[in-house]
């Protein structure tokens, strides 16, 4: 790559402009903007998490704490071992306090106060946003500039205005599409800038492990490696008709991505279908309490989001994940729409039961069937159901962004 970080060539095509903005660590950044004595210390920040406590899972590390072996959605209990709070090692003299760490738990109220203002910027930026999660939106931003245009000065100066505006990082990828400019924000994280121009696509995709092409998650991964698919590369040049036999229609969709074809347009998000959080071990583990935990941190979380986006839920639900990768997912319909964060933990822990005994190695809790206070109702997408049922769906679609933070999605 050049060392103005813009690969070589221009389209003389009429090409979109497609800007994908990832904010970094962004829970973590949140939290030092409030309390600026975290910045440089390694920090976590728990979903489920209460102060002084053990329970709950990592919602986002900084790059700090991740140094210390920390992992996102992994339990608290475990980030403890690894790194203790600095408050316990002042007072353990068997403890280093220059290896602890600081814990705070998820406030979404203030994390969504501080991405409104990112957001502001961004929508005074680009005609067309697409607001993927709390952290993280495509802009199409043809419409103002080109490929003719210096799109390293319009990509710099998002970043310093949110910078200097809203007092986070952003890492940012232009590229001709959204999965290109998704993959380009992430390759340089934190605070990166690249821009791929479009006769480049395919080869700033070739090297690229297979997993970051977009919509391959690490089951399809596990697969594509057993067919000695091991980069983007690889996969862009697969026998098609391979593909299709294996994977059917998406593995002709991943296999257009690997070689740079994308052609989904940036359009705004409507309401959601489902909501939920998932959350994965890092090992597989058949300890009860640790599955019970990351459960009720997940169910939480799941609820707390509802009741912010002002909707009402029929259809609770889990999913499980058993090695080698077995998904698993279990729902129960209500006699009509809740809101309801109990009855969330108590109906997502009951359905858990079933997998009491198993190794899992990943946990999803979701609502669905949703209902809006304005009277809209969300199309479903048949995960609801009204029996448990069981499938082999390699589901891909949870996000997680390259700094380890969970964002809510969908389980299809």
């Amino acid at each position: 790559m050049p060392r103005d970080g813009t690969l070589p060539g221009v389209s003389d095509d009429a090409e979109r402009v497609v800007c994908h903005v990832d904010m970094d660590c962004f829970y973590a950044a949140c939290e030092r903007l409030r309390e600026p004595a975290l910045r440089g210390e390694p920090l976590v920040v728990g979903m489920g998490y209460e102060p002084g406590e053990s329970h709950g899972a990592v919602a986002t590390a900084s790059y700090e704490a991740r140094e210390f072996g920390v992992e996102s959605a992994e339990a608290i209990s475990e980030a403890l071992k690894v790194l203790p709070r600095k408050v316990e090692a002042a007072k353990d003299p068997d403890l280093d306090v220059t290896e602890a760490g600081f814990y705070r738990p998820v406030d979404l109220d203030y994390y969504e106060s501080v991405a409104a203002e990112v957001k502001e910027i961004l929508h005074s930026e680009a005609d067309t946003v697409r607001e993927v999660s709390i952290d993280e939106a495509y802009l199409d931003v043809t419409d103002r500039l080109s490929w003719d245009s210096d799109l390293r000065t319009f990509g710099q100066r998002l970043r310093t205005r949110i910078d200097e505006e809203v007092g986070v990082t952003a890492s940012v990828g232009i590229a001709p599409s959204m999965s290109a400019a998704k993959i380009a924000s992430d390759h340089d994280k934190p605070d990166g800038l690249v821009v791929v121009e479009p006769d480049d696509v395919r080869e700033f995709m070739a090297p690229l492990a297979v997993e970051e092409v977009h919509g391959v998650g690490p089951v399809t991964a596990s697969e594509f490696r057993e067919m000695g698919i091991e980069t983007a590369g690889d996969l862009a040049g697969a026998d098609p008709t391979e593909l299709r036999e294996r994977f059917g229609e998406r593995g002709l969709e991943v296999h257009r991505y690997a070689r740079g074809e994308d052609d989904r347009p940036v359009e705004p998000k409507g309401k959601p279908k489902s909501l939920n959080r998932e959350s994965a071990f890092t090992e597989a583990t058949a300890d009860a309490e640790q599955k019970r935990e990351r459960v009720t941190a997940l169910a939480a979380d799941v609820a707390e989001r509802a009741s912010r986006e002002g909707a009402l839920y029929q259809t609770i639900g889990i999913k499980v994940v058993t090695p080698p990768f077995d998904v698993h997912t279990r729902a129960r319909s209500l006699p009509g729409p809740v809101e309801d964060a109990d009855l969330v933990e108590e109906v997502a822990l009951d359905l858990l039961k079933e997998f009491a005994d198993e190794r899992v190695r990943k946990l999803g809790v979701r609502v669905s069937k949703l209902q809006f206070t304005d009277g809209q109702q969300a199309s479903l997408d048949g995960f609801d159901e009204t029996a448990p049922t069981t499938t082999d769906e390699d589901s891909e679609s949870t996000r997680s962004d390259s700094d380890g933070q969970q964002s809510l999605g969908d389980f299809t």
